[in-house]
């Protein structure tokens, strides 16, 4: 089974529509993600996150709702650089 991490969009780096990407940040660590796929996404928008590209949007409760599963089930610690 697959799972799409959802990360918050920090910048647009190429607006061009084909190309279209950004740096996401997924609880302090941010990676370069395929945004063709949510035109619509804009900075400080939540999106999740597959295989380097975002396949929908979703917003920030959900978001949230994502991360605290994650910490519950342990996962988020590779997620968080804060984490012990």
């Amino acid at each position: 089974m697959c799972l799409a991490i959802p990360g918050k969009i920090v910048e647009i780096t190429c607006k061009d529509p084909l190309k279209r990407s950004g740096r996401v940040s997924f609880g302090g660590i941010v990676k370069q993600i395929n945004l063709v796929f949510v035109p619509e996404a804009d900075v400080e928008r939540y999106v999740l996150v597959h295989a380097g590209f975002a396949i929908h949007t979703i917003d920030e409760a959900e978001a949230l709702r994502v991360f605290e599963y994650l910490r519950d089930l342990g996962e988020l610690a590779e997620l968080d650089p804060t984490s012990p």
